[in-house]
């Protein structure tokens, strides 16, 4: 029995129960301060509460994003294990994305790897415990549509940018399907994750 199922036989309708929203992620840090400092720069955030073990932050108004365990004594995060390969947070514009590279750069939070997708433009960044962050905007009014395109099925990773080119360029006016369109501001290279 399926899950759809189990609730129509439950509720008497067909209706699907999905959750309203993500409410947060949990980390546990053997760097929890300088992680936090890092989360609250990123993302321009405010401290929620924070005590000997736990520290709450928030973007919005959610009363916590995210939290963290301070657990000095646990081991490095390994690159090859199983689990969350990154957590992708959304912008409403590529403008707003770049004004947050913009403003990130000078405090030394730098990408590591800046590719539009073809449904979105991203930017990969790797906080202090070694998680990955994709901070990114949607391309177009339909991005899901390009998963069905010829230059979807060509190239399924996208291609990589030059952010301050891509800065430069909306300071100078360009518009934003000019900004979100593959192939600006390329660099050539091709890496994958």
């Amino acid at each position: 029995m399926t899950t759809l199922e189990s609730t129509s036989n439950v509720t008497g309708t067909a209706a699907r129960i999905v959750p309203a929203r993500m409410a947060h992620l949990v980390y546990r840090c053997a760097r929890r301060a300088e992680t936090v400092a890092w989360y609250m720069k990123l993302f321009e955030a405010r401290l929620v509460f924070e005590d000997n073990i736990l520290t709450f932050i928030t973007y919005d108004d959610e009363h916590h994003r995210l939290a963290f365990f301070n657990m000095p004594d646990i081991p490095a995060k390994g690159g090859e294990t199983a689990g969350v390969h990154h957590v992708a947070y959304s912008y409403d514009r590529v403008g707003d994305l770049l004004a947050t590279y913009d403003r990130l750069k000078p405090l030394g939070i730098m990408p590591f790897w800046c590719i539009n997708h073809g449904p979105t433009t991203s930017f990969y960044y790797r906080d202090p415990e070694g998680n990955d962050i994709e901070l990114q905007s949607d391309n177009g009014a339909d991005p899901g549509a390009y998963f069905h395109s010829e230059a979807f099925a060509d190239n399924p990773i996208g291609v990589e940018f030059d952010p301050d080119e891509l800065v430069r360029m909306w300071k100078s006016g360009a518009s934003d399907a000019e900004l979100s369109a593959v192939g600006t501001a390329a660099t050539g290279k091709s890496t994958f994750l």
